[in-house]
């Protein structure tokens, strides 16, 4: 390797390149796109993959088995090292840890994990404990608490999102509230059948007792 060549033709602001400034620039007249054809018209375009028009290779190549990596967790993992901050009798929930910034980015659930030494005494809450980080809280005098993910934390590893949710919660009501409409009318439409057989039944009776009545005047 020479020394001089480390750094050669390595442009930290690379200067946006000029088309269509003469032939003197290298890229006059048909500034780089060639003569016709599809590619040299304005808003020409190549989707990722095309083949010009062949089968391309990734509908070629057999496909086997799923994947469940849209619905697994993403853990954020806290070694017991980082929690030497905090002062004795601190209580450390996942919500306290991701205001201080232990926790990049979103995640589904909290680890901590046993790399380095703890001195403090600490009550650990979490949604996961390796057996070492387990056994370093313990020996320092601290509590460990595992705790159970939300309804709502569920829903989001799901890749189910908060409108979604609420969607198929007022479709749900949506739903319940219909069925509710509906035996609602069921139990109208029952009851003005039953008391229709009993205003019939009330005439036929009527019918009767006029029958005999007439009867018994005759004899």
């Amino acid at each position: 390797m020479i020394i001089d060549d480390v750094h050669k033709d390595i442009r930290k602001n690379r200067k946006k390149k000029r088309v269509g400034r003469g032939p003197g620039s290298g890229h006059g007249k048909t500034s780089g796109r060639g003569h016709k054809g599809f590619y040299s018209r304005a808003g020409s375009s190549r989707r990722t993959g095309f083949a010009g028009g062949t089968t391309p290779l990734f509908m070629r190549v057999a496909k086997r088995g799923f994947s469940n990596a849209k619905y697994r967790l993403k853990v954020a993992a806290v070694n017991v090292s980082s929690l030497e901050v905090f002062d004795g009798g601190t209580e450390i929930t996942p919500e306290f840890l991701k205001e201080k910034g232990f926790t990049n980015g979103p995640f589904d659930v909290v680890k901590i994990l046993g790399d380095g030494e703890l001195t403090k005494k600490l009550t650990v809450k979490a949604h996961r404990f390796s057996a070492s980080a387990r056994q370093k809280i313990e020996a320092a005098g601290g509590t460990v608490v595992e705790v159970e993910r939300t309804k709502a934390e569920s829903k989001r590893s799901r890749g189910v999102s908060a409108a979604m949710a609420a969607a198929g919660e007022t479709v749900s009501g949506a739903a319940g509230s219909a069925a509710h409409a509906a035996a609602g009318v069921v139990s109208r439409a029952a009851k003005a059948v039953s008391d229709a057989a009993e205003s019939v039944k009330e005439t036929l009776t009527g019918d009767d007792d006029s029958a005999d009545a007439d009867e018994s005047v005759d004899k």
